[in-house]
């Protein structure tokens, strides 16, 4: 992983050390009540049924972005753990990234940065101020004196130094979505294997 190509937007963190039936007397009414109740169950259950498909298929498609299945299950795993460990999305993001007077998580998206080496995994964060991304994982990073360091892959930009935000798609597989951020002094991100592509478009195009 390459931290020395000037980009102002790529930040690193070192690793720290290891640490009654209510439906009436009437029975055609009844009847009636009951029938609409189930089509409207059944109506329910279809629509969540469609839901979990569309969302099974999202995370199928995310873990596939990893060269490794394995590695990206866990991941994820491990990143869910520490979200409910911590107390939530907005705690992992305070102890990751500086926040600013002021500053609210929007919202937190599981993805994939497009880096030189490959795809690296992590979660996209949006918050009032800024847009930014973390490795789940650290890489390893040798400095100029040839030392040895573990340090996580971060991105930060501010939305004020935003200038568009694209969506895309492969034309040959339509199932996979990015989206490029791009700067206003011309740098450029993309993300990939979103969980949920849409309400990060969304979140992001507000922004």
């Amino acid at each position: 992983m390459d931290y020395s190509n000037n980009n102002p937007y790529l930040q690193s963190a070192t690793v720290p050390p290891a640490t009654t039936n209510g439906y009436g007397t009437n029975g055609n009414r009844s009847t009636g009540k009951i029938r609409d109740a189930l089509n409207r169950c059944g109506k329910r259950v279809e629509l969540a049924t469609r839901k979990a498909e569309v969302y099974a298929d999202n995370i199928w498609h995310h873990l596939k972005v990893s060269p490794s299945l394995a590695d990206a299950a866990i991941a994820r795993i491990a990143q869910g753990t520490k979200v409910l460990a911590e107390g939530g999305h907005d705690k992992v993001f305070q102890q990751t990234f500086e926040v600013l007077p002021g500053e609210k998580l929007l919202n937190a998206y599981a993805c994939y940065i497009s880096t030189s080496t490959g795809p690296v995994i992590g979660t996209l964060y949006v918050s009032s101020k800024k847009v930014a991304f973390c490795s789940e994982y650290p890489f390893c990073y040798y400095s100029s004196t040839g030392q040895q360091q573990w340090m996580y892959y971060k991105v930060v930009v501010q939305l004020d130094r935003l200038r568009a935000v694209n969506p895309s798609s492969n034309r040959a597989n339509h199932s996979e979505k990015y989206i490029q951020i791009v700067t206003k002094d011309g740098h450029e991100f993309w993300f990939m294997g979103f969980i949920s592509y849409d309400k990060a478009l969304k979140q992001l195009c507000e922004a």
